[in-house]
């Protein structure tokens, strides 16, 4: 080729802009076919793989897929007598009454439901049945320096759903605690006849005691009952007070 050749230090095909992409994938592709024997199939056309572009628009569409999945785990339906509670990255931000809610998706915000119409039961002095006492808590010595052997059942709601999940790591011992304190504070403080026929006073002086302990402490717990099994001497003075009487 002569110097004077308009042609000379230019790259063959007279094509002087950037390479084509989309040729040089298909070229790619081509070649891989060849080497390891596979046949030419389906594509941007006939023998031809698909181009960047076709592989692109498609994990856009996945892409967008896993987006709206991800936005709609956002949702969760609030029962009526229930509330959500909204935590955003693991701290309070909200509570949601009824309905159908949303909510930033995890690991940004979750929730957890709480059941404000439910009705728990924790016993005092007992376990299941009347007869498997649990002396630790049922033997309490009155004001005439008597011991009386008294089960409770106490029953409780949940008041405010932020304290009872935030406060209360374990509620039920909680309330336990709280019944167990104000029972014995008010036999504490009354005559053994009084505690062993007074069945409903002793219940009228230790319910509001229990429920200012649970105040106290925030806990989002209120007492809506306070029934007494059982009130009687402990078994071993039993036979001696029955003669007494």
């Amino acid at each position: 080729m002569s110097l004077n050749d308009p042609q000379w230090g230019k790259r063959g095909g007279g094509n002087e802009g950037p390479p084509d992409l989309d040729e040089m994938w298909r070229n790619f592709n081509q070649k891989l076919a060849s080497i390891f024997g596979r046949r030419r199939g389906g594509g941007s056309g006939p023998g031809e793989p698909p181009s960047i572009r076709q592989l692109g628009g498609g994990a856009g569409l996945i892409t967008l897929a896993v987006l709206v999945a991800w936005l709609a785990s956002g949702f969760y339906i609030v029962v009526e007598g229930q509330r959500g509670v909204v935590l955003t990255f693991g701290k309070f931000s909200e509570v949601t009454s009824s309905g159908l809610r949303w909510r930033m998706p995890y690991p940004i915000q979750s929730n957890e439901i709480v059941n404000l119409s439910a009705v728990r039961t924790i016993e005092v002095g007992y376990r299941n049945a009347v007869k498997t006492k649990v002396l630790k808590e049922s033997l309490m010595l009155t004001d005439d320096e008597n011991i009386v052997d008294i089960q409770m059942a106490v029953q409780y709601t949940v008041k405010d759903a932020r304290d009872y999940l935030f406060t209360n790591r374990r509620p039920d011992d909680t309330v336990l605690n709280a019944a167990e304190t104000a029972l014995r504070e008010v036999i504490g403080k009354s005559k053994m006849d009084f505690v062993l026929n007074q069945g409903q006073a002793v219940v009228a002086k230790a319910l509001p005691v229990m429920q200012e302990i649970l105040d106290r402490y925030q806990t989002g717990i209120q007492i809506s009952s306070v029934n007494i099994q059982n009130a009687q001497p402990p078994e071993q003075v039993q036979a001696a007070f029955d003669d007494a009487v």
